[in-house]
C-alpha cells in the first residue's frame, strides 16, 4: 500500500513562490523527496521544482537568487482525491502527487511507498581512480592505512565509491596508487566481490592529474576520473547524457555549496559609505567534488613523469579551445569522505543512525 502524508507531515515539502533557487535547493536537499511543491500567499499550489528543474534552470544561465517559480513547473500535476493521487502516481514515474482541496490548496500527498527507486542506466564506462595520496586530511589515521582503505561503516571509502559506479554497470576499474600500495593490492586481491582492476604505480607523487599519463593508450572513449574520496548519489547518467549532448572534453561535476553566514554583512563604498547591509545572508557556490567525465584525448597532453593537478589540465584544455563544462549537483547528492568531521557524517548517511 503506498504512502498518504497528511498536512502535518508534508510542511517540509511546501515553500513560498517567493522562495530564491538556493532556498528552494536547501529545502528539496532537507526533506529527501526530491520535490518542493510551491504555493502562493493564498496558500493554493502555484508550481513544483525538483533537482532537475534547478539543474536545467542554472545550465540555461539561471541564478541561485532567482525567485524558484522561474525554474518551476508552473502546471504541475495535482489529484482531488487519495484515489485519484493513485491513479496519477502509477500511471508514470511521479516522484509525488499533492491532493489540493476546492480552493487549490494542498491538504495531503501521495507519493507510493515512501522510498524512490531510481533507474539506473547501463552506461558501461571504464572508471579512473587517483588513490596515489597521502590523505594528509585524515592524519593520523593514514599513517597506518592509505586513505582508499580508511573504513565508513562496513566498507573502506574506496569500495563505497566503486559499488555505486558498478549499480551502474561500470564495471572496469583502473586504479593509481603510491602511498602503501601494497596494502590496497592486498584488500582487493582476496575481496570476496571480485572487482575488475588494472593497477597503475606512481614511482613519484604526481597530483591528482598527472598520474593519468600512465594510461595512455588506454581508452578509446569516454570515461570517469574520481578521488578516491568523493562519492556521488546524483544520476549518473544524466551526468554523461550532458557530457556527450555537448561533445565535451570534460565535464566537472560541481557542487552547490550553501552556507549561512552568521554575521551581518556591510557593503562600504567611497570615504567608508555604507551602501548595503544584509543581516546573516547566505551565499551559494560551485565547488568541485573531484569527480569528471573526460574523453581520452585530454591524456595525451598530459606530460610524462610531471606533477599536475587536474583542475590544472581543465584550464589547460579550456585555453586550447576544447570544451569543458559543469554539470551541477546537489550539495546532498555529494559526500566529501576526505576529511575526519565528514567520515561520521558519511557513515549515518550511508547507514543511518
Amino acid at each position: 500500500m503506498g504512502l498518504w502524508q497528511e498536512m502535518n507531515d508534508i510542511q517540509k515539502c511546501i515553500g513560498n513562490s517567493f522562495l530564491t533557487v538556493s532556498e528552494a535547493m536547501q529545502q528539496i536537499d532537507d526533506n529527501c523527496n526530491g520535490i518542493l511543491f510551491l504555493v502562493d500567499d493564498g496558500g493554493r499550489l502555484s508550481g513544483c521544482i525538483t533537482d532537475g528543474d534547478i539543474r536545467r534552470f542554472l545550465l540555461s544561465g539561471g541564478k541561485m537568487d532567482a525567485p524558484a517559480i522561474k525554474a518551476a513547473n508552473r502546471v504541475p500535476k495535482y489529484a482531488r482525491t487519495r484515489e485519484e493521487a493513485v491513479s496519477l502516481y502509477h500511471k508514470r514515474n511521479y516522484i509525488a502527487i499533492p491532493i489540493v482541496n476546492g480552493e487549490g490548496k494542498i491538504v495531503g500527498l501521495y507519493n507510493g511507498e515512501g522510498h524512490e527507486i531510481r533507474h539506473r542506466d547501463a552506461l558501461n564506462i571504464p572508471v579512473v581512480i587517483n588513490a596515489g595520496g597521502k590523505g594528509s586530511r585524515l592524519d593520523p589515521f593514514t599513517r597506518v592505512l592509505p586513505k582508499p582503505l580508511i573504513p565508513v561503516g562496513d566498507l573502506p571509502i574506496v569500495e563505497h565509491i566503486m559499488r555505486e559506479y558498478r549499480s551502474y554497470s561500470c564495471n572496469e576499474f583502473h586504479i593509481i596508487v603510491n602511498y602503501k600500495r601494497d596494502l590496497m593490492k592486498a584488500y582487493f586481491f582476496d575481496n570476496e566481490n571480485h572487482y575488475d582492476i588494472t593497477w597503475y604505480d606512481e614511482e613519484k607523487p604526481l597530483g591528482t592529474g598527472g598520474g593519468l599519463s600512465l594510461l595512455r593508450g588506454k581508452f578509446a572513449d569516454t570515461f570517469f576520473f574520481a578521488n578516491c574520496d568523493a562519492l556521488l548519489t546524483a544520476n549518473y547518467g544524466s551526468m554523461v547524457k550532458f557530457h556527450k549532448e555537448n561533445k565535451n572534453a570534460i565535464t566537472m561535476i560541481c557542487a552547490y555549496k550553501n552556507i549561512n553566514i552568521p554575521y551581518g554583512i556591510v557593503e562600504m563604498g567611497v570615504n567608508g559609505a555604507i551602501e548595503g547591509m544584509r543581516e546573516k545572508p547566505r551565499m551559494s557556490f560551485l565547488t568541485n567534488t573531484g569527480i569528471y567525465i573526460v574523453e581520452p584525448e585530454v591524456i595525451n597532453d598530459i606530460e610524462d613523469d610531471v606533477p599536475v593537478g587536474f583542475p590544472d589540465i581543465v584550464e589547460m584544455e579550456r585555453k586550447k579551445g576544447r570544451k569543458v563544462a559543469v554539470f551541477p549537483v546537489s550539495e546532498n547528492d555529494w559526500m566529501d569522505m576526505g576529511q575526519l568531521p565528514e567520515l561520521e557524517k558519511m557513515r549515518i548517511k550511508l547507514y543511518g543512525e
